[in-house]
């Protein structure tokens, strides 16, 4: 079976491979940033993203130090600065310890993503208990941990003349499962859902302080935790069945995105979920009639 999509083949891209045609505009100098699960898919891409824009980046990661120092020094070839840090987002103390650390490296933080999370997929009827405070822990209470020192930052240090008109950006990692219902995957969409109410909460309380916080909500992208989806032709034909626009993401799609919403551009934006997923919430099984 044939590529339904030959500019983007189904053939597997290196993990947080760009586009060609990707650039970066200079809009995040002197706004260091942080990203949670920084060392692989989409936060790699993310934290090369905000780099390439200007941020000195800190590369957040639990597992496989290696690839996250190997993030942090790719940044430093382009002539960004970055630093790799450990810390387990659904443990309050090492979280606290992170930023810290964070500030005390870069004197401040400007830009947080809470991008980490995982899958414990299971039927809902054979779901352990673990499998569901797994997802909770790191998917929505790791983005309340990290949110939340975020804004004590962000408050306590005030809009910073000429850096940006904003005292703080914070962007949660959602997902079209958010508002897609998934079968087989209860924790997860949950702690979706959660992260969207959680986003629009804060974004409420913390708009008068000049702090913006939004979501990117990522539909089908290509990266390692769903290779079976796209690695072969058969599979990536099956998965267009449900994006209309007929190719899968890219981790740098997701980027980009991040770069946006971090950036002045976007300055009167916030409690908003950006969906980057070439309309798969679109609902495209009613493409031909109802």
């Amino acid at each position: 079976m044939s590529d339904p999509n030959p500019i983007h083949p189904a053939s597997p891209a290196p993990d947080g491979a760009a586009l060609p045609h990707t650039t970066y505009s200079k809009t995040l100098i002197g706004q260091p940033a942080l990203v949670t699960g920084a060392n692989s898919g989409i936060g790699r891409a993310t934290a090369i993203g905000l780099a390439r824009a200007g941020a000195d980046v800190v590369v957040n990661y639990v597992t496989d130090p290696q690839s996250a120092e190997d993030v942090a020094h790719e940044i430093t070839t382009f002539g960004g600065r970055a630093i790799a840090l450990p810390a387990d987002v659904s443990k309050e103390d090492e979280v606290v310890a992170m930023f810290a650390k964070a500030v005390d490296h870069f004197g401040t933080l400007h830009i947080v993503v809470s991008n980490a999370g995982l899958q414990r997929d299971s039927p809902f009827t054979q779901m352990t208990l673990e499998q569901w405070n797994t997802v909770i822990g790191v998917n929505l209470t790791g983005q309340f941990l990290c949110t939340r020192e975020a804004a004590r930052i962000f408050k306590a240090r005030g809009v910073v003349p000429g850096v940006s008109v904003a005292a703080g950006k914070i962007i949660c990692m959602s997902s079209v499962h958010q508002q897609i219902p998934w079968a087989g995957h209860a924790n997860y969409a949950a702690s979706k859902g959660g992260v969207m109410l959680l986003m629009k909460s804060i974004a409420q309380e913390l708009a008068p302080y000049h702090i913006r916080v939004n979501a990117v909500a990522p539909g089908a992208i290509r990266t390692p935790i769903n290779q079976s989806a796209w690695s072969t032709p058969e599979a990536y034909a099956d998965l267009m069945k449900l994006v209309p626009y007929k190719r899968i993401g890219e981790p740098d799609d997701i980027a980009q995105a991040c770069a946006w919403l971090a950036s002045d551009a976007s300055d009167y934006v916030t409690g908003a979920t950006l969906f980057v997923d070439g309309g798969m919430t679109l609902y495209p099984g009613f493409a031909t009639g109802g």
